[in-house]
C-alpha cells in the first residue's frame, strides 16, 4: 500500500472508528472538527485514496459510501517496518535507544516496555 497524508490518514482514522462505511457528508462532518473543507475537498481526497487502494466507494446506491480496504494494525505494521528500515536500519533497538538518550522515555515508559517484552516470552 502506498504512503497516505496527513489528510488521507485523518480520514483513515475516521473510517477506522465506525464499523459501518460512511458517505462523504458523515467523513466530512467529522472533519469538520479539524479542518475547514468543503465537500469537494474530501471528494478529491477520497478518490486518490481509492486510487492508493486505501478506501472502497459502494456505489451500488445513489449514496456512495466509503470503507476502509486496510485495517488499522495493517497500515502501522507497514509504516512502522519503512520508518525502521530507513531510520534505524531495521532495527527496534535503535529506535529505543534514540529515545532513551533523547530522554523521551520516561521510567514508566521503561518498566511498560519491560513488561510486554518480558509478557511475550512468556507467551513463548
Amino acid at each position: 500500500m502506498k504512503k497516505l497524508s496527513e489528510a488521507e490518514l485523518e480520514i483513515m482514522h475516521i473510517l477506522w472508528s465506525h464499523k459501518n462505511s460512511l458517505t462523504s457528508n458523515q467523513i466530512l462532518n467529522e472533519l469538520s472538527e479539524t479542518r475547514n473543507w468543503k465537500l469537494a475537498s474530501v471528494m478529491t481526497v477520497l478518490a486518490r485514496m481509492a486510487e492508493k487502494g486505501a478506501v472502497n466507494c459502494d456505489r451500488s446506491t445513489r449514496t456512495n459510501f466509503y470503507s476502509a480496504l486496510v485495517s488499522e494494525q495493517e497500515y502501522k505494521l507497514a509504516e512502522s517496518e519503512t520508518f525502521l528500515e530507513r531510520l534505524y536500519d531495521k532495527s527496534a533497538k535503535n529506535l529505543i535507544a534514540c529515545l532513551y538518550q533523547g530522554k523521551r522515555m520516561s521510567k514508566e515508559n521503561i518498566q511498560e516496555l519491560r513488561e510486554y517484552l518480558d509478557s511475550l516470552e512468556e507467551k513463548q
